[in-house]
């Protein structure tokens, strides 16, 4: 059902519904984009889920660099959950609105989904400084607890980021007019449509985006600085080729994720420009979600051998 802004808000004059943005007014291209992302999405969801239960249903696969990567999957499903089903909605019907009740949820989820993402990306680059530059230490330093706690604080420190932006943003009032200008409730489109001024929180905006996005960047950074210098040295050329390989799905990853999510929230606010936002926002919630099950499994022959016997599993238990 089509709602005007004013049949949503209250004697306050605060806005309790919005609009997404059309993207085009031309049917077929809605249909076509429709099409084209809902590919994506079943992939992503499908490349994700497998790799998730690949790596927990086979014992081989039980080490902290791929119990990090069950993690990322998950959160990679969720990601992508939190935001695509709404935006398909949006693309084929007139039903382009969301409560505000269900916006802040959605705002809820993305964050969550996404800070967990940057901090467990760290966790991962933590984990393959040790496996290299600390070879003997490495059992112990990153035992199963080491590495559930590490999950934990990635998770963690998402929820809490959540909760305080979300709470942050919904306690002001929006006055109109009530439609995003982009295809979820993502934090830069919902302050530019609040009363009154924003600055602090538009402040707090950036402060996080500096503390869980660059922070962990850094510390992957040196991480990998650490983990060239070590591989720099090493004898043998198969020993650097190794190492190398462990570490390159995962800098692949992390190059995506992180360009697309640096240029979106660190770029100075009058760079910013509807279009581009919304482009680059379907580049991180959909297109990496899609890619990164794709680069671990074509990268790694522990992962491509668990998927093959976990489809193996499938295909016996379907024909039995």
């Amino acid at each position: 059902m089509n709602l005007s802004c004013s049949s949503w808000q209250d004697n306050s004059l605060s806005v309790k519904y919005f609009m997404f943005a059309k993207f085009s007014e031309v049917r077929e291209q809605c249909f076509l984009l429709f099409t084209l992302i809902l590919l994506m999405f079943l992939s992503s969801l499908t490349g994700n889920a497998l790799i998730a239960l690949a790596i927990w249903t086979n014992s081989v696969l039980h080490t902290p660099m791929y119990f990090f990567l069950a993690n990322l999957s998950l959160l990679e499903i969720g990601y992508t959950c939190s935001v695509i089903p709404k935006m398909l909605q949006s693309l084929v019907s007139e039903a382009r609105g969301i409560s505000r009740e269900g916006c802040a949820t959605q705002m809820f989820f993305f964050t969550l989904f996404a800070i967990s993402e940057c901090c467990l990306l760290a966790a991962m680059a933590f984990d393959r400084y040790m496996a290299i530059c600390s070879p003997l230490h490495y059992a112990t330093r990153m035992s199963r607890g080491v590495c559930a706690q590490l999950a934990v604080v990635s998770w963690g420190v998402g929820c809490m980021v959540g909760l305080g932006q979300t709470n942050y943003i919904f306690s002001l009032n929006f006055c109109g007019p009530c439609e995003i200008d982009h295809f979820f409730c993502d934090l830069p489109p919902i302050l530019a449509l609040a009363c009154g001024d924003t600055s602090h929180n538009e402040a707090a905006v950036f402060v996080v985006a500096i503390l869980c996005i660059s922070s962990p960047f850094l510390l992957i950074i040196a991480s990998y600085g650490r983990i060239l210098a070590a591989v720099l040295i090493m004898p043998s050329p198969e020993g650097r080729r190794k190492a190398l390989s462990t570490c390159s799905s995962h800098l692949l990853v992390v190059t995506l994720f992180y360009g697309s999510g640096s240029v979106t929230y660190l770029r100075p606010k009058a760079s910013h420009s509807p279009g581009i936002d919304k482009l680059l926002a379907l580049f991180y919630t959909v297109v990496t979600s899609m890619l990164n099950p794709i680069i671990y499994s074509l990268r790694n022959k522990e992962v491509k051998a668990a998927l093959q016997r976990t489809l193996g599993k499938k295909k016996v238990l379907t024909h039995g």
